[in-house]
């Protein structure tokens, strides 16, 4: 069901990195874009928020009354309580899109396959998870499937680690990478040497999306697209980090898997990040070739270094320098991608 006369976004998960890089796209291409919250915000010129949970289904209905999307991008902080959250979550606003005849956008992840898919993913790769988050997600993924059997269009967009200026805690980059709030001494790298990784900057993967409705109505019911991101060989993202800070000495030291792995029955992050380690232990790149078809090759990129610095002012790393930035990162966004302010 197209509703490409109405502009109106519900976002589940606003106030996240993935959340709020979609919203505030959406908003640059003429959207108008509410965030659901269960903490009280203001307003902004990206995003008008609406109080509520994404565990109760009567408020994310209420929010998303009137609107033709809805941005699934809520997920349990930490990794914590994937099994009792994730599933209910994904349940709630596949009613609410059922109700009001909306389209589901979910930023998707690398979680869902095993090493049958490796070294490159494709939108068709077997999906044979080896861990309980990467089941969540499988099932996750088949609820929508099923919702677009049903009348419910749905767009995943499958990206690999986040980074960016309001990364949160979800990512590796700013969970073990670097401390967020503390000027960079030192750099833990999580791959393996000699292994490459797909990192995806959140503001580009939301650009992404929003390019991606501007084509609604050439998207199938049930519409699936890799963002290929920044592909980075071991090594690579320590030595951004270290050239945005200006401190080439800078030391790199390897994650100590085997203290991730020991601790994680007294540490519930390490628990969790223990189960991913399998994704730091091999190469993967995701196929971006359909979504190159789909929208040409001007694909929204930042350069590496330009993002990675942008990461760090926002995770307030880098000494004594503070990147001015709007609330939603929507002017400088503009500036440094779109001439001429073009929102098109």
């Amino acid at each position: 069901m197209s509703q490409s006369n109405n502009r109106t976004a519900v976002v589940i998960g606003a106030a996240g990195g993935i959340g709020g890089a979609t919203a505030a796209a959406l908003s640059r291409h003429g959207w108008a874009v509410r965030g659901l919250t269960r903490r009280p915000q203001a307003d902004s010129a990206a995003i008008s928020w609406t109080e509520g949970d994404a565990m109760n289904a009567a408020d994310v209905l209420a929010a998303a009354q009137g609107v033709s999307l809805i941005v699934h991008a809520a997920n349990p902080p930490g990794y914590r309580n994937w099994a009792t959250l994730v599933l209910p979550m994904i349940d709630n606003s596949i009613a609410a899109a059922r109700a009001v005849g909306a389209r589901i956008v979910l930023p998707g992840t690398i979680y869902n396959f095993g090493a049958d898919a490796f070294p490159v993913l494709r939108e068709n790769s077997p999906q044979h998870p080896t861990t309980r988050k990467g089941a969540i997600r499988v099932a996750l993924e088949n609820r929508l499937k099923a919702a677009a059997n049903d009348g419910v269009p749905v767009l995943i967009v499958r990206a690999g680690d986040f980074f960016g200026p309001n990364t949160t805690a979800n990512s590796f980059f700013s969970a073990l990478m670097v401390r967020p709030g503390a000027p960079v001494r030192r750099i833990i790298d999580p791959a393996r040497r000699g292994c490459s990784h797909a990192w995806a900057y959140l503001p580009d993967l939301g650009e992404t999306i929003a390019r991606l409705m501007q084509r609604e109505d050439a998207l199938g019911g049930f519409e699936v697209f890799n963002f290929a991101g920044h592909q980075l060989a071991s090594g690579e993202m320590a030595a951004a980090i270290a050239r945005a800070t200006g401190k080439t000495n800078l030391r790199v030291w390897p994650l100590p898997w085997f203290a991730i792995v020991a601790l994680q029955p007294f540490v519930g992050l390490f628990r969790e990040m223990a189960e991913m380690r399998y994704l730091w232990s091999t190469s993967i790149s995701l196929d971006g070739s359909k979504l190159e078809a789909w929208l040409g090759t001007d694909l929204p990129r930042t350069s590496l270094d330009t993002a990675v610095r942008d990461t760090l002012a926002g995770l307030r790393c880098l000494d004594g320098f503070q990147q001015p930035r709007s609330p939603d990162g929507i002017a400088e966004y503009r500036a440094a991608n779109e001439p001429n302010g073009s929102t098109t």
